[in-house]
């Protein structure tokens, strides 16, 4: 069972999201917010494995909230839930480390896909988000592959979680452990002083790995 913190200011949009997760036995929330103080606070009190999140809300938004969890605890998992199909904030919220962005819109199926996904190591981008969002972090200079200090294997893990790829699908895909997985992305995220996977997923896009 994963435990999520759900931060929504809409009471009634929050309780019909919590009823849309909770239909996979999967999945509980364990604790709610109407904005990122409250979030804050709750982490605290709570063990919490993911928070599925909104940007818009009072007091403190989403982004910021994305901000201070991370560097708090830079292996916790969040997913952004918006009605608002806005490149910019999908950016802002991948580089301030969230592990996913997805519109309120989303069908349930996909909802469920995209909080599986994350707690299992992936990076999930609404589709009408993704065809905007993925072309702005194509536009860097390009830099061989030779200059990138990685091993041929770190570099063939770097590319999957570029792609999206969980740590199970990886370890499939490259026949190895889950736990040796996870040694190759720490080494990676050390080697290229990143802070996190979807930082990873991000510099794997933007060098044309993915």
């Amino acid at each position: 069972m994963w435990n999520i913190l759900l931060v929504e200011d809409q009471h009634i949009v929050r309780q019909g999201l919590k009823m849309m997760i909770e239909i996979d036995d999967d999945f509980q929330v364990v604790a709610e917010a109407s904005n990122g103080e409250e979030a804050l606070a709750q982490l605290h009190k709570h063990i919490i494995d993911m928070v599925v999140m909104d940007i818009r809300m009072p007091i403190m938004n989403g982004l910021e909230a994305t901000r201070k969890i991370k560097g708090i605890n830079a292996q916790m998992k969040i997913l952004i839930l918006t009605t608002f199909n806005d490149d910019e904030y999908a950016l802002q919220a991948l580089k301030d480390g969230a592990n996913g962005f997805m519109l309120k819109d989303a069908e349930p199926a996909k909802l469920i896909e995209a909080i599986r996904s994350c707690l299992n190591g992936g990076l999930t981008i609404h589709d009408n988000v993704a065809a905007k969002v993925v072309p702005r972090l194509l536009q860097t200079p390009n830099i061989q592959v030779s200059e990138i200090p990685l091993s041929p294997r770190e570099l063939a893990v770097t590319k999957l979680v570029g792609e999206g790829k969980t740590n199970k699908e990886i370890a499939d895909e490259l026949y190895l452990s889950i736990g040796t997985v996870k040694n190759h992305i720490t080494q990676v995220l050390n080697k290229l002083e990143l802070r996190d996977r979807t930082q990873l997923a991000i510099y794997a896009v933007r060098h044309h790995l993915a």
